[in-house]
């Protein structure tokens, strides 16, 4: 989550000590993202494009309020009640909700147990900073191998807020970049905040009316299957349409989806592509008497993505050709 910034490192306590105090932040991480009730503005840039957005989040008797509004692009918002979310679609650009919404503070993963991340990234307690004027503490996951990429994490100090992130690539260089830009922790936010003010299509979605995943195995890809993935990915979830073509995997803090179908009329062109730390890897393939196309999409480096889609193997062309696979 891109832009880097000066910090202030201060010193730093005894090595044997920082993996136990940066873990403890980290467990605060996950409840701070729905319990903490606050409005604020963050920006979200990914390569080149930068995207504002003004939220509302209230946590009030076991149920999250949260009201986002797209700031630049378009116009629309996303206003969630309990388990209904309503999006409203914007009315000029083409800019999604979807896709501006950062893979930071909203990332399922973040709020997800991190007990196996700390096999694959090491954390630490790197310095102290303010952000949007609020102090915050920074934790760094400095990634193992080289099939993931290094995060930055600034959390508020009182609540454990996400309130920064970073996405960089080993020797420094940061890809995404998350930031409030002004912040108001408070439990004072009126139920008007949580109102739609957009006109415009809406799609009403109820998180409720979603099976509950489930542990994904290799018999549920079917028609195909993975030669390798990057050791600590692991099966994450299957997608609601197109049983079997695609699998989502993740190593508790990043994920990437595996998409295999037949290959339509238009020919797609293949290779690798990246907006910010989003690689989209596609290649073709043959099997049987059908060609299909591989896509990898996620927060992992080209290489990944490439050794990924190149060990797909293809064992069952009539299942992926099967709506009922």
């Amino acid at each position: 989550m891109a832009v880097a910034a000066l910090v202030l490192l201060f010193a730093s306590p005894p090595a044997a000590s920082e993996p136990n105090q940066a873990s403890q932040w980290l467990e605060r991480l996950g409840p701070a993202l729905n319990m903490t009730s606050y409005r604020g503005v963050f920006v979200y840039a990914r390569g080149d494009r930068v995207h504002s957005m003004r939220i509302a989040h209230r946590f009030r008797n076991g149920m999250v309020h949260e009201r986002l509004v797209l700031q630049d692009g378009g116009d629309g918002e996303i206003v969630r009640k309990g388990m209904n979310v309503v999006c409203v679609l914007p009315r000029h650009g083409e800019v999604r909700l979807d896709q501006v919404i950062p893979s930071g503070p909203f990332a399922e993963a973040y709020a997800n147990e991190l007990v196996p991340v700390s096999r694959w990234y090491k954390a630490e307690l790197v310095g102290e900073d303010r952000v949007a004027g609020y102090d915050s503490v920074i934790i760094a996951l400095t990634a193992k191998d080289p099939h993931r990429y290094n995060h930055r994490l600034w959390l508020e100090k009182a609540s454990g807020l996400l309130v920064k992130s970073h996405v960089g690539e080993p020797h420094g260089k940061v890809l995404e970049h998350f930031q409030f830009t002004s912040l108001e922790i408070t439990d004072d936010l009126a139920d008007s905040e949580f109102e739609i003010q957009t006109k415009g299509r809406e799609v009403t979605h109820n998180l409720e009316q979603e099976p509950s995943p489930e542990p994904v195995q290799s018999s549920v890809m079917k028609g195909w299957d993975l030669g390798w993935q990057p050791p600590g990915f692991v099966p994450a979830a299957a997608p609601r349409s197109g049983p079997g073509r695609a699998v989502a995997f993740s190593d508790g803090l990043a994920a990437f989806s595996v998409f295999v179908e037949p290959e339509g009329a238009i020919r797609m062109p293949v290779g690798a592509s990246r907006i910010g730390a989003t690689t989209v890897y596609m290649r073709e393939l043959d099997a049987g008497d059908g060609r299909f196309l591989v896509t990898v999409v996620g927060e992992v480096p080209p290489k990944t993505a490439r050794k990924v889609a190149e060990s797909v193997r293809v064992d069952d062309a009539l299942a992926l050709h099967s709506d009922d696979s």
